[in-house]
Formats: structure tokens, sequence, C-alpha cells
């Protein structure tokens, strides 16, 4: 668990200077183009820096084990700070539409020297690859602010792209109200991207249940480990932090002793441990035939 909390807060550590960089850099394409689209793209950056600040802060509170005030830990913290990055990208789409509305009523001549050119390629590179590097580590080590880092960075890739494509585009036809309404195409998709981002977030603090394959398998599991058990009901799994939260009622023999329950129920919680990572499985147990919620049977043994 500390090895994994290390490497979560070295990566958010990272993905710090690795923003600031890029954003230096998109700073100098914008000084070398006069590009709206690029200092669009540029301000984007600023946020991706922010986000960073605040991804590092959330997985250092995340990290804190449970107290008397936080019996399940603190590690909804990362859903927290995804959803306040994903409001910083609607802010930073609202700024981008802003910059590009005043320039698309006074358009400008816009150049792209290699130097320009240079700079934008490198940044693309730059958050392409660490992008991937964060979508994976948020994946394997259970991290939301992790991946929505990623999913961002993923975006501002495009959005350069974007950028690129329609400035030589302008610079090749010398229409330069094209750059400007790139410029606007950018805040759309930003927009697209912080709503994603927020409803994925609160999707995890509102307990959302998880998706209907994750569900699947635990039902198989536990169907899989009832042995006397009569039946399981009522299960519900919502995500708890990096792990899972499992809930459920078995129904056993109305004899059947409670030292016996109690190792069926021992035996479903290991046999689901590695599919909560860490989480809490939860076990009501109930007799036959007065057991409740028959109409609510999952699975029979």
């Amino acid at each position: 668990m500390q090895h994994r909390s290390q490497k979560i807060t070295r990566t958010a550590q990272i993905s710090i200077l690795i923003g600031v960089a890029v954003l230096c850099i998109k700073l100098s394409a914008y000084v070398a183009t006069g590009s709206v689209a690029v200092l669009s793209d540029a301000l984007e950056s600023v946020v991706n820096v922010l986000a960073a600040l605040l991804a590092l802060f959330a997985v250092r509170v995340a990290q804190r084990p449970a107290d008397a005030n936080h019996p399940h830990g603190h590690e909804k913290a990362e859903y927290l700070a995804a959803i306040v990055e994903g409001a910083l990208v609607l802010a930073a789409a609202i700024l981008i539409l802003r910059e590009a509305i005043v320039a698309l009523l006074n358009p400008a001549p816009v150049s792209l020297p290699p130097i320009g050119m240079a700079a934008l390629v490198l940044a693309t590179i730059l958050n392409l690859v660490w992008a991937r590097v964060l979508i994976r580590r948020g994946t394997t080590l259970r991290s939301p602010a992790l991946k929505a880092d990623g999913h961002h960075l993923n975006t501002d890739v495009i959005t350069t792209i974007g950028v690129v494509a329609g400035l030589g585009l302008a610079i090749a036809t010398g229409w330069y109200w094209i750059d400007p309404v790139l410029a606007i195409a950018v805040s759309i998709h930003v927009l697209a991207s912080g709503y994603r981002m927020v409803r994925s977030s609160l999707a995890g603090l509102m307990d959302e249940t998880v998706d209907a394959g994750s569900l699947e398998e635990i039902e198989q599991v536990v169907a899989q480990h009832l042995g006397p058990a009569l039946e399981a009901h009522d299960l519900k799994v919502r995500p708890l932090g990096r792990g899972l939260a499992v809930e459920m009622h078995l129904v056993v023999p109305g004899r059947m002793s409670v030292q016996d329950a109690h190792v069926i129920c021992d035996r479903i919680e290991d046999a689901l441990a590695p599919l909560v990572h860490g989480g809490d499985v939860l076990i009501h147990i109930e007799p036959a035939p007065h057991a409740k919620g028959a109409d609510t049977m999952l699975f029979q043994g």
C-alpha cells in the first residue's frame, strides 16, 4: 500500500514539472506565431499546471489513514480534485472562447515560423507520451485524479494538433479568420472534455454502481462460493476510494450454526478480495425460511 502511494505521489509530482515545461513551450510558440488559437492552447496548459498541483494535493490527502471522522478513509478526495479539475477546464474553455470572439471581430495576420512549429510539435509529443503514462498508472494504481489528469492531457494533444493544422491552412489561404474560428472550436472541445470529467467524478462521489461487466464478475464469484448457503440477493456494489464496497444478503438454512455461516462469509470475502482492491465486503446473514427479499434473488447455490 505504501509503495503504491509513493508511486502515485511521484507521478503527480512529475506531472507538475511536465505541465510547466509544456506551458513554457507553448507560450514561446505564441510569441513566434501571434496566433490566438495558439494562445488558447497555452491557456489550456495553464489549467494543466493547476490541475497537476491539485492532483498532487488530492493524492496526498487520499493517502491519509482512516480516522474517527473518516472511518472509510480519505480516498474520495481524489474525486473532489477531479471535479475541481473539470471546473478549471470549463473555466479555461470560457476564457478561450472570449479571446476567440475578440479575434474573430478583428482578424489579424499570423505566421508559423520553424521555431513555432518545432515548439508545438515538442509540446504535443510531451503531452501525448505523458497522457498515456498517467492513464496507465491511474488505472493500475486505481487513482481517479491521475486518470483525470491523463484524459485532460489527451484533450490537450487533440487541441494542439487541430491548432497546427488550422494555422497552416490560414497561412496557406490567407483566410486569417480561420485562426479565431479554430480557437472557438477548441473552446467547444474543451467544454465537452470538462463536462465528461465532472460527470465521471460525480458518479464516484454519488456512489454510482460499477459497470455491468464488473458486477457480473462479482456475482459469478459469489455464486461459486455459496457452498451450503441457499441463495444470495440484494447485491450492491459501489466505488470506495480506489477499491469497491460490496454488500449482499446471504440466505442459509435456518438450523445452520453461526460459526458455519461465518465460515461461508469468510470464504466469499476471500474470493472477492482480488476484485474489491482493498475495499469492504459486508454480508448480512438471513435464515431460511424467514429470509427477506426473496423477490430480489440474484443467484442460488
